[in-house]
């Protein structure tokens, strides 16, 4: 039985939903989770499934869950004004 290396890269994104709203979140992979946020009723989160649909706004990465989980909650903590504001910093890489 193979185990993964705990050095997964982690990301917390943030969606801009289809009424404006901001959702946050964590996952290893960008792609797949807006996937799943745009067209599962399962893996999607309840928040997003009534706004879609949804687009990845902003991601940063980080180097384990533990420091994503971390800096999601200090996002979620943000104001609005200072989510849009790390957002309009974002820059595709």
């Amino acid at each position: 039985m193979s185990t993964l290396p705990n050095t997964s890269t982690w990301y917390i994104y943030m969606l801009l939903c289809a009424d404006g709203s901001l959702y946050t979140g964590i996952t290893t992979d960008c792609d797949r989770r807006l996937k799943e946020h745009n067209e599962s009723n399962k893996l999607g989160a309840k928040y997003t499934r009534p706004r879609r649909p949804v687009a990845l706004a902003w991601s940063e990465e980080v180097a384990s869950r533990s420091l994503a989980s971390k800096r999601e909650y200090q996002i979620k903590q943000y104001s609005r004004a200072k989510k849009l504001a790390l957002i309009s910093g974002f820059s595709s890489s």
